[in-house]
């Protein structure tokens, strides 16, 4: 997808991938993980997910990159917190509280701005890329992440035939696929959650299922 669609997405507030609690499944498995206390924990294509500010209150500092500025702003806001704000080459820094977020392109993060990410969380961000750019988002983005990074990654899979994306089904071939270069991936938990995502349904979609991975980065 081109920036401007995700910019005028956050404009017009169509953002129905925003959820108003931190994900559920990544409380149920986040635990399993042992991300050692104060861990940084990288967020691409944030938002303003509050997932961030549950990391953070687990004592883990969080680095999330997000695009449109509308939602990097919205975040510290509906959060009460007034951030530093500074330029880099990557955009626009936002800090507080130890939250950090980058109004920018995920893409021009380099193996410095992601040396001390020692766990990553993917919630939304692999499922709203078509496949030319999912490629190049984890042969990329996710090679800049250091040696012994570990995260939670979690999808979608739907008859791909039955809806467009963005969000886009991955299957669980195409996860292990893309990621076997530089990634141990397990498969922690299926559900069907169709019956929940009535606008799914709407759609026309028959299948709906959300999928959770652990990853681990080898050496």
């Amino acid at each position: 997808m081109q920036p401007d669609f995700w910019h005028q997405r956050w404009h017009d507030n169509q953002i129905g991938f925003h959820q108003d609690q931190p994900t559920p499944l990544m409380l149920k498995h986040w635990p399993s993980l042992q991300v050692p206390a104060g861990t940084r924990v990288f967020v691409p294509l944030a938002g303003k997910s509050r997932d961030m500010a549950w990391f953070a209150a687990q004592g883990h500092p969080v680095l999330g990159v997000e695009l449109s500025r509308i939602a990097v702003e919205a975040f510290f806001a509906e959060h009460g917190l007034t951030p530093a704000v500074r330029e880099s080459k990557y955009g626009r820094h936002y800090e507080a509280e130890g939250i950090e977020l980058i109004c920018g392109d995920a893409f021009a993060l380099d193996e410095a701005a992601l040396a001390d990410c020692g766990a990553v969380f993917d919630r939304a961000a692999l499922i709203a890329l078509p496949p030319n750019l999912r490629e190049r988002y984890v042969h990329e983005l996710y090679a800049r992440l250091p040696s012994h990074c570990r995260g939670l990654l979690i999808t979608l899979e739907y008859p791909q035939h039955e809806k467009d994306g963005p969000p886009f089904s991955v299957i669980e071939d195409e996860v292990h696929e893309r990621y076997a270069r530089d990634w141990n991936v397990t498969t922690l938990e299926r559900r069907d959650i169709l019956a929940q995502q009535p606008r799914f349904a709407e759609e026309g979609v028959t299948a709906l299922d959300t999928v959770v991975y652990r990853l681990q980065r080898r050496d």
